[in-house]
């Protein structure tokens, strides 16, 4: 049975899928600030973030300990090509992508969410941590896709 913080993890990429889904196709190619990523960029971010995220939370549920990486984000968007993806394939990517990271979050054991884990020099945070500062991040980025928009 997933653990409440799988269910709250579930929930909340739950909530930013529909958001993402009803954000204006049309702003897609349109930076979300000067000189910043378009939003097909960020939601490529995301999905690297995604793939990063994953490789830490089962290292750490399954060894004991992680140490990792950072990643090189702009690299990462770049090599991808993000910006030259359709919109909805960006989408239908995000929504696969995330419905395997909230499985592997199902399957966290409750022991193991106490778990040390770094990121490259980063002082150690718990596994826990990771996972709910996971979600957050996915939150700013979806605000980011979302600014300008006006809702009616």
């Amino acid at each position: 049975m997933p653990s409440p913080l799988a269910i709250q993890f579930r929930s909340g990429l739950n909530g930013i899928q529909k958001a993402l889904i009803a954000a204006p196709v049309e702003l897609a190619d349109v930076p979300w600030r000067e000189g910043g990523w378009t939003r097909k960029q960020i939601i490529g971010h995301m999905l690297d973030s995604a793939a990063n995220n994953r490789q830490r939370f089962v290292r750490a549920a399954t060894g004991g300990i992680y140490h990792g990486p950072n990643y090189q984000q702009e690299a990462w968007v770049a090599a991808h090509g993000y910006a030259e993806r359709p919109w909805p394939t960006l989408l239908v990517w995000w929504n696969i992508e995330h419905e395997i990271l909230a499985a592997v979050v199902d399957r966290i054991p409750d022991e193991a969410l106490a778990t040390s884990c770094s990121v490259a020099d980063e002082a150690p945070v718990t596994l826990q941590f990771l996972i709910e500062d996971y979600l957050h991040h996915q939150h700013w980025h979806l605000a980011q896709i979302l600014s300008g928009v006006v809702s009616t």
